[in-house]
């Protein structure tokens, strides 16, 4: 709760509004509640009014301050139809299928916040992947002067001595199943910025591999090795202070003892805050397993990259997970355009 604490003190501060798709489900409920009782901002439940309503009062949750909207039967529906036309027109979307698919709650929540009527989206506990990311990358799109969009876990453990205070942001453990080169020096950065924004402190950042400075031979060490260089240089062209180092394998990243015989002169080795995984098998069970057998609170999947703040949680999380993630959102939102310079642009016919 220490980290977590610090992103509700911050939030508290500066409020915002949070859309949450998935307006039945108990765990969302209880969440946005909180949310509203710890004076975050406003959260905004999406979803048929009544059974909204029926699914709170069978868990005895207040709604009050509680906005609900049904998608179906918003006034913003229409304009939300024209304005998914004016995105997907070139794909072969007509007004009726546009239609359907913006009473689609993910749908729904994604233009919310493309049009500013929301700071923030946070869903995934019924959906798979999928079905949270491809309405925000249909709506939202990628953040200016960003190629890549990709995802990292936030995990705070008991032991202090590990990561920043016990706060590790762990990348891509959602998004980009096998990264080439350029996509994982990006997710390096990506995470790096947001791990500089959200502790205020100098992002040292770990790409890992099996293999500790040439301890072994293999392609995908090469790509490591690779998008630690380019990763430097692009945190460097975008005035960011942090320190990049791989490959490492994990154990040298995180306890000095073993940094200091493996690698004594880096600036990484045994101190990482930040780990960027080869890919998205070793990222997404390196996540969970940490999660399950540390018992570490997991807040994400934060997606990085995106034009406009929103998160994919787990199926697995529970309500305190999701209110994390809705503050670590909200906090995003406050000031988005320091991690993403440009983002928030309008949409076509705004």
């Amino acid at each position: 709760m220490r980290f977590i604490g610090s992103i509700i003190e911050k939030l508290q501060r500066h409020p915002k509004r949070i859309v949450f798709p998935e307006g039945t489900e108990p765990r969302v409920l209880q969440a946005a509640r909180q949310f509203h009782s710890l004076r975050l901002g406003a959260p905004i439940l999406l979803g048929d009014r009544t059974q909204v309503k029926e699914a709170a009062a069978r868990l005895n949750v207040s709604l009050e301050g509680v906005r609900i909207i049904d998608p179906a039967e918003s006034e913003e529906l229409e304009s939300f139809v024209q304005r998914f036309l004016l995105l997907r027109r070139s794909r072969g979307v007509q007004e009726p299928e546009a239609r359907e698919i913006m009473q689609k709650p993910n749908y729904f929540g994604g233009m919310m916040v493309a049009m500013h009527q929301a700071d923030g989206l946070v869903s995934g506990t019924n959906e798979v992947t999928g079905s949270v990311l491809r309405p925000l990358f249909q709506i939202i799109k990628v953040a200016p002067q960003t190629t890549t969009a990709s995802s990292c876990m936030v995990m705070e453990v008991e032991d202090s001595r590990h990561g920043e205070n016990g706060v590790l942001f762990m990348a891509d453990c959602g998004v980009i199943p096998d990264p080439t080169v350029d996509q994982l020096a990006d997710i390096a950065v990506a995470t790096a910025r947001l791990a500089k924004h959200l502790l205020n402190v100098r992002p040292r950042v770990a790409l890992l591999s099996f293999s500790t400075k040439g301890s072994a031979t293999h392609p995908s060490i090469m790509k490591v090795q690779a998008a630690t260089a380019l990763a430097e240089q692009r945190a460097a062209a975008k005035g960011l202070e942090a320190d990049f180092d791989g490959e490492l394998q994990l154990d040298a990243a995180l306890v000095e003892d073993i940094a200091r015989r493996k690698v004594p002169e880096s600036r990484v080795a045994g101190r990482a805050n930040v780990l960027v995984f080869p890919d998205l098998n070793s990222g997404n069970i390196g996540s969970k397993l940490l999660r399950h057998m540390a018992r570490a609170n997991a807040y994400g999947q934060i997606l990085l990259g995106l034009d406009r703040p929103a998160a994919d949680v787990s199926r697995g999380s529970n309500a305190h997970d999701i209110l994390g993630v809705a503050a670590i959102v909200g906090v995003q939102a406050v000031d988005y355009h320091l991690l993403y310079p440009g983002s928030g642009r309008k949409l076509p016919g705004e």
